[in-house]
């Protein structure tokens, strides 16, 4: 995984990185993302990079975010925006994550195959290094906790994945989400969590995953193909990350074809246990942005029930 350097200041990365006599010009404001701010810098030497900021009890969102954009890297299967470095400003009361700034070019014709290829290629590879391995036999997990959108994120390691998925996604969002959920609606999600198994499949392989893979944390890069951002990452079950580009829109269907090209899907299979990934993601939306989100939850776990 890449090293990053810790700074003091946005202006401190800035001399570092750039030279001494390299100054911050202008910073905008970019739209996107409901837990941090985020800045298109303007340097004095023509370079933009890519800022976000938060408040210094947050830095551990961009040191997870760092190690997930790390570790997709390092697999060297789709474009991620490279680490500058982070760190905390105490005299302005903020931490930060600076990137690279992403310009885009027109998108390749071959845009969506492309990317289906790539992320195919990327859920094959190889895994054992961003596991943190307990015992023998532990498959999926991740190297530490890390987050999804605001909420923590458990990646304790589990050599099954239906034990992974019951312990470390449904079980602690579930607990969360205490106070919104009747006592039958409860006993229905423990019923289901007790009888995971006969709706979850052992994968083939383990698959590092983005973790958070919705329209909106893919851009179009400078080579003009998929780049993807604000990763949850960790090695589960590739499912997970196909039933995310699903969820809040679905992609075109020839990056699903050209997808299962280089990594079949097994498409009925898969329909049946899609949304058991979308009841995750519900469950965090329901904890993070309140009661708009409890019908999708209380819809799929009577699906199950």
């Amino acid at each position: 995984m890449m090293s990053e350097n810790m700074y003091e200041s946005v202006s401190e990365l800035v001399k570092d990185l750039y030279g001494d006599s390299v100054s911050i010009t202008r910073k905008d404001s970019v739209a996107g993302g409901d837990i941090n701010l985020a800045y298109r810098v303007c340097l004095s030497c023509g370079t933009d990079i890519f800022v976000k900021t938060n408040s210094l009890c947050n830095e551990g969102f961009f040191e997870a975010e760092s190690k997930g954009l790390s570790a997709l890297c390092s697999v060297k299967k789709i474009g991620v925006p490279k680490i500058l470095g982070r760190g905390s400003d105490n005299q302005k009361g903020y931490s930060f994550l600076a990137l690279e700034y992403i310009e885009s070019s027109p998108r390749i014709t071959s845009y969506w195959e492309t990317f289906g290829h790539e992320l195919a290629g990327l859920h094959r590879a190889e895994t054992a290094a961003f596991v943190n391995v307990e015992s023998a036999g532990d498959r999926y997990g991740f190297s530490e906790d890390n987050y999804i959108g605001a909420s923590p994120q458990k990646n304790c390691p589990a050599k099954k994945w239906t034990d992974f998925y019951r312990e470390c996604r449904l079980m602690p969002q579930l607990a969360m989400a205490e106070r919104y959920l009747e006592p039958s609606l409860r006993k229905k999600a423990d019923r289901l969590l007790d009888h995971l198994e006969s709706y979850l499949r052992e994968p083939e392989f383990p698959s590092l995953l983005h973790g958070d893979l919705w329209s909106g944390n893919m851009l179009c890069g400078p080579d003009g193909k998929v780049w993807i951002i604000d990763p949850a990452v960790y090695v589960g079950d590739f499912e997970a990350d196909l039933a995310m580009t699903q969820l809040f829109g679905r992609l075109p269907e020839r990056f699903y074809e050209a997808y299962s090209q280089v990594n079949p899907i097994d498409r009925k299979g898969y329909r049946e246990r899609k949304r058991l990934y979308d009841l995750y993601h519900m469950l965090n939306h329901l904890n993070l942005f309140g009661t708009m989100y409890l019908g999708n939850v209380m819809e799929i776990i009577e699906e199950y029930s």
